[in-house]
């Protein structure tokens, strides 16, 4: 809702400077069975020495992984490791959102600010703890947190295993997360996504994923013309 003064109408009042942008939340869901990971396949991988063949944990993983995965040979332990990728994305589309928007549909550009952005682990059945998770930001047609065009605005930091948050934390914003934001949601118009993106990566004692986690992202912001 509106967090400014407003007609009768509803409608946005033609000497607006601050309206509200809160987005409705944002769910990311980590599922490990989306690995499709073959257990067995797996713990031969992770026992594979690779001192005089490194390779062959390319290979390797092909046969443990079926998606999103791949396979490497750890210089500490000279054994192959299997990195398992976390990309995941939401797409916002503001007009559609905040349908006060519409009412200033003649305005190319919003000016925005960023109040807060937020993240809660709200159910977890992973059996590993996940590393630290990136978020970015990105046209609406990327939806790999590796592709170039998306900008890492910041971190979500690590969950332990089978743990949830007690309430929401703050992501950490790197030193040009914010204005990234900010530029994309000003250009209210165009539809974006919000990307986030891990490797995750098993090593030789322990376990495969298993289970999966759910979070929640919000995104407060207001803005003015």
């Amino acid at each position: 809702m509106l967090g400014l003064a407003t007609s009768g109408c509803g409608l946005i009042s033609s000497d607006v400077t601050n309206f509200d942008l809160t987005l409705p939340d944002k769910t990311f869901t980590i599922d490990a069975s989306g690995w499709n990971v073959n257990q067995q396949a797996a713990a031969a991988l992770l026992s594979t020495s690779c001192a005089s063949q490194p390779t062959v944990c390319a290979s390797a993983a092909m046969q443990a992984c079926q998606m999103g995965c791949s396979g490497a040979c750890s210089t500490q332990t000279q054994t192959c490791e299997l990195s398992m990728d976390v990309s995941l994305y939401r797409s916002i589309d503001l007009v559609m959102e905040k349908p006060e928007l519409k009412t200033i549909n003649d305005e190319p550009v919003i000016k925005v600010t960023i109040d807060s952005v937020t993240y809660e682990v709200t159910a977890n059945t992973l059996n590993v703890a996940t590393p630290e998770m990136k978020v970015y930001v990105a046209p609406m047609s990327v939806m790999n947190p590796k592709d170039p065009q998306a900008k890492e605005i910041g971190v979500i930091a690590a969950v332990p295993a089978g743990q949830t948050t007690s309430g929401p934390q703050n992501i950490a914003f790197n030193a040009t997360g914010k204005q990234e934001l900010v530029n994309i949601m000003s250009t209210f118009k165009t539809p974006f996504n919000v990307l986030v993106g891990s490797t995750l990566v098993v090593k030789m004692g322990t376990p495969v994923p298993e289970g999966k986690l759910d979070a929640v992202v919000h995104i407060k912001a207001h803005a003015g013309l």
